[in-house]
C-alpha cells in the first residue's frame, strides 16, 4: 500500500469521525481501507472451527498494547479482587485445550468519578509435575505453551460470546507469577454490566501445531478459585484507576453536550459491533470500542470578520487515535482471519474549528 493511499484512507477515516460514526459511513471507511466493494456475505457457519493463527493474535494483541493510553499521572491502586468465595473456578480439559473459568465480583469495586486506566490478572503458575508430561518424546522440544486470556459475555438466551484480550507464551518448567493485561476486559464489563459478575476463561494451549504440543502444554497448571486448590497464589484481578477530579481527560464532556448551547467537548459514543447486523460476523475482535465524538458550540466570530472570508467555527476532531481490529476475509472458498489497525477511529481530543 503506497503513500498516497495510505494518506487517503486517513483523510476518509477522519471524515467518519468528524460525521459522528454513522452505520453507513462507519461502512464505507472499512470498505475503503480493504479495497472492497461490498461487505463480504459471511454468516455464523463461516465462524464454525474457525482458528486464530498463532501469528495473527500475536500481531492483534502487539496493536492492543501500543494503543495504551499515555497519562499525566500514576494511577492509584483500586482494590486487588480474588473472587468470588465459594466460586468452583473449574479446570476444563479437551484434546487440545486447557480452559480454566475465573469470576471476579466487580459491582461497587471501582470508585465514582473514576476512570480505570489499567487492569491486570495475575496467575500463579505451579511447579512443573514431571508426572504431567507426556511419555513419548519429540525430536522438536517444546519449552512454552501458549496462556490467552478471553473475557466472556453471557447472554440472555444462554449464549456465550468471547473476546481475545490478552495472549503470550509462557515457560512450561518455570513456576511463579504471571501477568496479563486486562484493561480491556475491565472496560467491556464497565460498558456491558447487568449487576453481574466479570466472568474471565484462561486458555492454554500448545505453542505450535501438533499433538505433543498440546500434551505438553497440558502440564502447565495455574492456581484456580477452588477453595479447595489449596496451592499458594489464588488468582488476582489488579485495578488501577485515576481521579477525574484530579486527572479527567481536558475537555470531556461533564453532562449530555447539546450543539449551540454548550461548549465543545469530547462525548461518550460507544460502538457495538455484536449489535450492528453487517459486522457481528465480519469483526472477530473486538466486540466493540468507546469511539467518542464532538458535540457542543463554539463562539462565532464578529461580523465583520466574516466579510473577509471567516467562516463559523464549528466542534470537530483534531486529535484522533487508531483502532486495532481483526476480521474475516473471503479467498475464494477460504475464510482467513486477518489483523491490522485502522487509523483515526478514536476520538482523542474536540476543538473549534473555522471553516475554510
Amino acid at each position: 500500500m503506497d503513500a498516497r493511499f495510505t494518506q487517503m484512507l486517513c483523510v476518509l477515516c477522519l471524515v467518519l469521525v468528524v460525521r459522528a460514526f454513522t452505520q453507513e459511513g462507519f461502512k464505507e471507511v472499512l470498505l475503503k481501507q480493504l479495497g472492497l466493494s461490498e461487505v463480504p456475505k459471511l454468516h455464523k457457519r463461516d465462524l464454525v472451527d474457525l482458528v486464530i493463527p498463532d501469528h495473527v493474535k500475536n500481531k492483534y494483541v502487539s496493536m492492543l498494547k501500543r494503543q495504551r493510553v499515555k497519562r499525566r499521572a500514576l494511577p492509584s491502586l483500586a482494590g486487588i479482587l480474588r473472587g468470588i468465595p465459594g466460586n468452583a473456578g473449574e479446570v476444563l480439559y479437551s484434546d487440545t485445550t486447557t480452559r480454566q473459568n475465573l469470576i471476579f465480583d466487580m459491582e461497587g469495586r471501582i470508585p465514582k468519578n473514576s476512570e480505570v486506566t489499567m487492569a491486570e490478572l495475575k496467575l500463579f503458575k505451579k511447579p512443573l509435575d514431571r508426572a504431567n508430561l507426556p511419555a513419548k518424546q519429540s525430536h522438536r522440544p517444546v519449552s512454552n505453551a501458549r496462556v490467552s486470556v478471553y473475557w466472556v459475555q453471557r447472554h440472555h438466551d444462554g449464549t456465550n460470546r468471547t473476546s481475545l484480550i490478552d495472549s503470550r507464551l509462557v515457560p512450561i518448567r518455570e513456576s511463579g507469577w504471571k501477568n496479563f493485561d486486562v484493561t480491556q476486559a475491565v472496560l467491556y464489563w464497565l460498558r456491558n454490566k447487568r449487576r453481574e459478575p466479570m466472568f474471565l476463561e484462561v486458555w492454554i494451549e500448545g505453542e505450535r501445531v501438533g499433538s505433543h504440543a498440546s500434551e505438553m502444554a497440558k502440564a502447565v497448571r495455574f492456581t484456580s478459585q477452588d477453595p479447595k486448590d489449596k496451592a499458594l497464589g489464588k488468582p488476582e484481578l489488579v485495578l488501577y484507576t485515576l481521579d477525574l477530579e484530579d486527572y479527567g481527560g481536558p475537555g470531556d464532556c461533564k453532562e449530555e453536550a447539546v450543539p449551540g448551547k454548550s461548549t465543545c467537548c469530547r462525548q461518550k459514543h460507544y460502538i457495538n459491533f455484536r449489535e450492528l447486523s453487517w459486522t457481528q460476523y465480519w469483526i472477530i475482535e473486538p466486540a466493540g470500542y468507546q469511539a467518542y465524538r464532538c458535540s457542543g458550540g463554539c463562539l462565532q466570530p464578529p461580523s465583520p470578520l466574516r466579510r473577509f472570508g471567516y467562516g463559523e467555527r464549528s466542534c470537530a476532531v483534531v486529535e484522533s487515535s487508531p483502532l486495532p481490529m481483526m476480521y474475516l476475509v473471503k479467498r475464494g472458498n477460504r475464510t482467513e482471519i486477518e489483523a491490522a489497525e485502522f487509523p483515526n477511529m478514536i476520538v482523542e481530543k474536540c476543538s473549534c474549528v473555522t471553516d475554510g
